[in-house]
């Protein structure tokens, strides 16, 4: 193929993504293959970039665009592509959570990452699932890891407008942000009670810490949230941690690193292609790590209908 965009986050893992980028295009070169490439300069850009990529595509012509960051950077690609046809998404990582890369198999090496798209792309790309949010106000976000309310997205949000983030990330280390602000908004954070409605059913639950809706099994920089989760069974995944003392949550959320938590009372696991999620006090949400706003929200599957380059 020779219609091949990178889009790059130059931001990502405090300038990491960079140096990935130089190696990726040095193997581009010596390889004398075609491409374009542009850096995002501002949150959102990349969704307004996969847009104008497509909008200057020929009729009937198909573009590889591959994101080169972390998992908000393939967040608003497929966010950008959600929106449009006739292309096909690849990833290379280079951010400091990379749930995206550990969901969906893709290779850690970046030289590796690229050779497996090029090789992939001569096939026909798998299809997966996209699950996409509306709020009550009827804007429309989608999400291809996983999103959440409460209690994990109250971190995100904290962490991602942090300072320490930046500073673990020269260290690889960024990960440790989500555990630090996790100890200092523990003890005052206030549960909420919660409706959630799937497929029609409703079910109320008391003192809910968080809920999150999973498309693949990770999300927080390698917490496996939802083992069992699947990108292309036309399912989403939901998780609900309610009725914990303070105590017990830190107990539970450790064991979330590897799935642990899945064998506690207090944590609900079932599956639906449309759920609903309404709280007696707001809770924040987000998407893929981003925060997107608050609650209520409806959210609904839409089965295989995002190209990715996959190991099949």
């Amino acid at each position: 193929m020779n219609n091949i965009h990178f889009i790059i986050n130059p931001q990502a893992k405090n300038g990491y993504s960079m140096n990935v980028w130089e190696k990726v295009e040095k193997e581009l070169i010596s390889k004398h293959l075609p491409y374009h490439a542009a850096l995002t300069k501002y949150r959102g850009h990349a969704v307004e970039m996969v847009k104008s990529i497509h909008r200057n595509l020929a009729p009937k012509e198909t573009a590889l665009i591959v994101a080169i960051g972390g998992d908000g950077t393939i967040h608003e690609v497929i966010n950008g592509a959600s929106q449009v046809e006739n292309v096909m998404i690849g990833f290379i990582p280079a951010g400091s959570g990379n749930d995206f890369r550990r969901g969906y198999g893709i290779p850690k090496d970046p030289l590796t990452a690229l050779q497996f798209i090029l090789e992939q792309v001569k096939e026909l790309p798998l299809l997966v699932d996209v699950g996409e949010i509306e709020n009550c106000n009827g804007k429309k976000t989608s999400f291809i890891n996983n999103m959440g309310v409460g209690f994990d997205a109250l971190i995100t949000k904290e962490a991602n407008s942090s300072r320490l983030k930046g500073m673990l990330n020269r260290f690889h280390l960024g990960s440790l942000v989500y555990a630090y602000f996790v100890m200092k908004e523990l003890f005052s954070f206030k549960c909420s009670d919660v409706l959630v409605s799937i497929d029609g059913e409703s079910i109320s639950y008391k003192n809910v810490w968080f809920v999150t809706v999973s498309n693949q099994p990770f999300y927080g920089g390698g917490m496996k949230i939802s083992p069992r989760a699947n990108v292309r069974d036309g399912l989403l995944n939901v998780t609900i941690v309610h009725n914990l003392s303070k105590l017990k949550f830190l107990l539970v959320f450790i064991t979330v690193f590897w799935g642990g938590h899945t064998k506690f009372k207090e944590v609900e696991e079932m599956v639906g292609r449309q759920i609903s999620i309404q709280t007696n006090a707001p809770f924040y949400a987000h998407a893929d790590g981003e925060y997107i706003g608050e609650t209520p929200l409806t959210i609904k599957v839409k089965r295989q209908v995002m190209p990715l380059i996959l190991k099949k």
